[in-house]
C-alpha cells in the first residue's frame, strides 16, 4: 500500500515538472506571469515532496503493530 502511494506522488511530481517546463518554455509568458502561473505548482510540489519523504521513512521505519499512535496525550479529556 505505501508503495503505491509514493509511487503516485513520484508521478505526480514528474507531472509537475513537466508543468512547470512548459510554463517556462512558454516566450508569450512575461516572467510576471510565469511565476504567477508556477507559485501554485511550486507549493503542490513542496507537500509532495514533504510527503514522500515521510513515507520513504515511514517504509524504511515501520511503527510496531502493538504501538500506539500517540496522540492521546495530546487529548485534555
Amino acid at each position: 500500500m505505501i508503495d503505491n502511494s509514493i509511487q503516485h506522488i513520484k508521478n505526480a511530481l514528474s507531472d509537475l515538472d513537466k508543468e512547470m517546463e512548459k510554463i517556462v518554455m512558454n516566450l508569450t509568458l512575461s516572467l510576471k506571469e510565469k511565476d504567477n502561473l508556477m507559485l501554485p505548482i511550486l507549493l503542490e510540489k513542496k507537500v509532495l515532496k514533504q510527503t514522500l519523504e515521510d513515507l520513504e521513512y515511514l517504509k524504511a521505519n515501520p511503527p510496531a503493530p502493538d504501538q500506539p499512535c500517540g496522540i492521546s496525550k495530546y487529548r485534555n479529556d
